[in-house]
């Protein structure tokens, strides 16, 4: 795919379509690399974003409880020492 490079103020920049940041599920940001001979564009993860958000709710709605035990009755924390 070509590309034309674009004024931007006193800068330069591309302008990628809609279906492309669609595609790739660009949003807000993106993570530019730089290799051998290449630019490469990924979309900029941030796979926890907003859950301390999610995870304060949570405890509102009392949704943060244990679902199992972390100790049980018969474990045998002697043989540790």
């Amino acid at each position: 795919m070509e590309l034309s490079i674009i004024n931007i103020g006193n800068s330069k920049g591309i302008r990628l379509s809609k279906t492309i940041l669609e595609k790739y599920n660009i949003q807000d940001k993106i993570e530019l690399i730089l290799e051998k001979g290449f630019i490469v564009l990924k979309p900029k993860a941030e796979p926890r974003k907003n859950w301390e958000k999610a995870f304060q709710e949570m405890h509102k709605n009392g949704d943060d409880q244990l679902l199992i035990d972390d100790v049980f009755d018969d474990e045998n924390f002697e043989e540790w020492n």
